[in-house]
């Protein structure tokens, strides 16, 4: 349980750096004249880099373990939170510099999953992968006191802060995290084992449904703000408040989702996961009153795409071979980012065109529509293979 507790810790920490220029987005906009789309581009850099770089961190937690992985993640997030905070607001271009090389700390994903998955047995992975998932509420932290924290001290002071935990738990974790025993490093090259995981039905299967699930929530966690003040006219502290409840609601629910996959399966879960969605999508897609319909519809989604994510680890930790699990996860988890890199740019793209954001949501409940499809069929094929043909 120390090493969950460590690594849930350490996934919060990372992901509180990875979302610090979310909630200051809105200030970035007036502080420097930014469109839409660029006040877009600039909170989704860090999520593409963040999602691609899960790809080598998640092989390279195979090779060396989570005991190497997770305080040099941390260590190397350090320089991009005081680029930015010191050096790199006074411009587009160096907030985009900045946001690249934040997206370190959105690799850390990579490393938890199979460093956690390794300390548990099978019946019990989707629970503590789930509870390690709760680490994803680092960003409620960052949505809960950038802006207070600029307001107080200056528009440095809430990096400077970031750094220094970020530089305590390298220090703690470098001491007293432990590999699960009996680990031992694969003898195939981080590339060969990539090229294995491809080819794996299972790891583009995952991909597409993390994609929706936690692509959703990363959407929503570095958008909503935005989206709250356009479309409802709410001002920067309320709408970054709101996102936060959404964040911890959603943060809350991923456990939920690997437990509920212990039991019932992750399949059914998450067929009742993308309905949920698809139907909130389709709800919000008509800007209904605040109080109560928008806010329960995103509530309620919220509470869906959390578990939904927890449920796409506990598929992959049942159907992935055990020395691939971080180079799935890797993939898995860049296709999770990447799906919410997309989002953010459409929804300003969408919003610059119409003056509306009802066309973005009406999409995202019609691939949610699409991806329970694809669950009910062709993934849950997949697993019966997988229970009937255990790997050797």
């Amino acid at each position: 349980m120390v090493m969950l507790a460590l690594a849930t810790v350490g996934f919060a920490v990372n992901f509180w750096a990875w979302a610090l220029l979310s909630p200051l987005g809105p200030r970035f906009k007036d502080l420097l004249s930014l469109s839409a789309g660029e006040q877009a581009l600039l909170v989704a850099v860090p999520v593409i880099v963040g999602s691609l770089g899960r790809i080598p961190v998640g092989a390279l937690t195979d090779r060396y373990g989570g005991r190497v992985m997770f305080p040099l993640v941390s260590a190397a997030t350090i320089v991009p939170v005081l680029f930015i905070g010191v050096l790199g607001q006074s411009s587009l271009a160096a907030l985009l510099v900045g946001g690249f090389f934040l997206g370190i700390g959105g690799t850390v994903f990579a490393v938890g999953v199979p460093f956690v998955s390794a300390w548990f047995p099978p019946g019990r992975r989707g629970l503590a992968i789930g509870v390690f998932g709760m680490g994803m509420g680092g960003t409620a932290i960052s949505a809960l006191t950038t802006v207070k924290l600029v307001r107080a001290g200056g528009p440095a002071t809430p990096f400077l802060i970031t750094a220094a935990v970020l530089a305590v738990y390298a220090v703690v974790a470098w001491v007293v995290l432990r590999d699960a025993p009996g680990r031992t490093a694969p003898a195939e090259s981080t590339l060969a084992r990539l090229r294995a995981a491809v080819r794996l039905p299972i790891t583009w299967q995952a991909c597409l449904l993390y994609a929706v699930a936690f692509g959703g929530y990363v959407a929503f966690s570095v958008y909503l703000p935005v989206y709250l003040e356009s479309a409802y006219g709410l001002e920067q502290a309320d709408a970054s408040d709101r996102m936060a409840g959404f964040v911890v609601l959603a943060v809350a629910m991923r456990p939920v989702g690997g437990w509920l996959s212990d039991r019932l399966g992750p399949i059914p879960v998450l067929a009742g996961v993308f309905t949920i969605v698809a139907v909130c999508a389709s709800v919000e897609a008509f800007t209904p009153p605040l109080m109560m319909l928008g806010t329960a519809a995103f509530l309620i989604m919220a509470a869906a795409l959390g578990a939904g994510s927890g449920a796409t680890f506990a598929l992959v930790a049942a159907a992935a071979p055990a020395d691939k699990v971080g180079s799935v996860t890797g993939l898995v988890g860049a296709a999770g980012g990447l799906g919410g890199f997309v989002p953010p740019l459409v929804m300003g793209e969408v919003y610059s065109r119409f003056g509306s954001y009802g066309l973005g949501l009406a999409l995202l409940a019609m691939v949610s529509a699409l991806t329970l499809l694809l669950t009910v069929t062709v993934v849950r094929a997949t697993a019966q293979r997988r229970q009937a043909v255990p790997a050797r």
